[in-house]
């Protein structure tokens, strides 16, 4: 299998980083991303870029990461006891998108790479990431287009990958205490280290490039829908399902903070404004039921099944 090269891996993490932000702010028009780089104690560091208060984003966060570190925390090693007495590198790009429009859904995307080394062993390491939609008023057009793009991104490495990452996405981005999913899915993948290096990198490119074609056609298409005060509320009551998975699930925030990574930008992910009702429940035939009864649930979307 071929070496792992880091500083490859890196540089296309960054250039990723400068590509997205320019076309989100190509897309809003109104706002730049304001960047702040920070360095970790343990090691390593990154730069934080958010953009607030735009005429389409109410706030978009697109981060870089860089740690490294003498040792993992408990939580990987229980899991992973090979890993125990090994120095490691983590590095990626990881970003949430929360709209101000109702009717453009709020994502997420990342795509990461691993690494941890000891001196006479062969190093142990792996690629994960993907994205995913979280639509608050879905149009299936919308999300048929989200899943042609998920394909392609895997058809361009391996044809058997959407099949199998669609599938763990769905199991992923799930709450279990809701029994509901966080969205319509997409992609992901983790501990992706087969054939070889170049292999699995290659594909952590394809994910990553085609986040923007993915997104961006539908905030084009929704952007100008007219919304009131009643789907307002329903957006920020359904970002709360956001906070809940980020904080109770989700596996790179917990590993973030676990690491001592930093905090600002690992939280930069939950939305600036959201609701929690007390055993809220939509109106039968509504849109918003509709998102429940049609939505929330794995679906083979390209009929492929």
């Amino acid at each position: 299998m071929s070496q792992p090269d880091t500083n490859a891996v890196k540089q296309f993490l960054l250039s990723l980083q400068d590509d997205i932000c320019q076309a989100l702010e190509n897309a809003d028009q109104s706002k730049h991303f304001v960047q702040e780089e920070w360095q970790r104690e343990g090691g390593g560091g990154g730069r934080t870029r958010v953009l607030e208060s735009g005429a389409i984003f109410e706030q978009a966060g697109v981060n870089f990461s860089h740690v490294t570190g003498d040792s993992m925390p408990a939580s990987a090693t229980a899991k992973r006891p090979e890993l125990e007495g090994r120095s490691f590198e983590a590095m990626g790009v990881s970003l949430v998108i929360h709209p101000n429009n109702p009717y453009i859904p709020t994502t997420h995307a990342n795509v990461r790479f691993f690494i941890a080394e000891k001196e006479g062993s062969d190093a142990i390491w792996w690629f994960g990431g993907g994205f995913d939609l979280t639509p608050y008023y879905p149009f299936e057009d919308d999300v048929i287009h989200w899943h042609e793009q998920a394909k392609q991104a895997c058809d361009a490495i391996d044809p058997d990958y959407y099949g199998r990452y669609k599938k763990w996405c769905d199991e992923y981005f799930f709450l279990p205490h809701r029994n509901e999913t966080r969205g319509v899915g997409g992609l992901f993948f983790d501990d992706l280290n087969e054939k070889s290096f170049a292999h699995c990198f290659s594909f952590m490119q394809s994910v990553g490039k085609q986040f923007v074609p993915a997104y961006l056609p539908i905030v084009e298409k929704r952007q100008a829908t007219p919304f009131g005060e009643s789907e307002r509320e329903f957006q920020l009551y359904r970002r709360g399902r956001y906070v809940e998975f980020n904080l109770v699930y989700d596996r790179g925030t917990l590993f973030g903070l676990q690491t001592g990574g930093r905090t600002e930008s690992i939280l930069m992910s939950l939305p600036p404004l959201v609701k929690w009702r007390y055993n809220w429940q939509p109106e039968k035939g509504s849109d918003e039921a509709r998102l429940y009864d049609r939505y929330l649930k794995p679906q083979d979307w390209l009929g492929l099944e």
